[in-house]
Formats: C-alpha cells, structure tokens, sequence
C-alpha cells in the first residue's frame, strides 16, 4: 500500500510543528500554494489542528505529528 500524495503532504505539514511546545502552531497564509491551503484544511478537516489555515496541534494532531515526527527519525 503506497502513501496518496495528500497523505504525504498531511505528514509533511505535521513534521513543521513543534512537538516540544503545546504553544507554538503554525499558519498557512492565504498567499500560500493551493496544496499547503488544501493540506491545512483536510488537518482541519480530520481534527488534527485547531484553526482551518493551522493553527494548533489538538490531542490527536500532537499525537500524530509525534508519530510523523519518530517515523522521519527512524528512516533517518
């Protein structure tokens, strides 16, 4: 089973927070590319962030951006 493009993109936008801070998010501005506007809104979408263009991590956003983020360090 292979990775959609959108799954790619979802865990990449995952790996830019911060997982040591519950106070740090990020923002997708609307001058952006479409794809990082789309990748924000399904993390919006699935209830992975708190903020439909980012904004924070939610219980289990942070758990799979910790996930993302312990898979890029194994592959590593």
């Amino acid at each position: 089973m292979n990775y959609s493009k959108e799954q790619i993109e979802e865990m990449e936008m995952l790996l830019l927070f911060n997982i040591n801070s519950s106070q740090e998010g990020i923002k997708v501005h609307s001058r952006a590319g479409q794809s990082a506007i789309a990748t924000a809104r399904r993390l919006y979408q699935k209830g992975l962030v708190t903020q439909i263009d980012g904004g924070y991590l939610t219980r289990i956003g942070y758990q799979a951006a910790e996930h993302a983020h312990r898979l890029r360090c194994i592959l590593n």
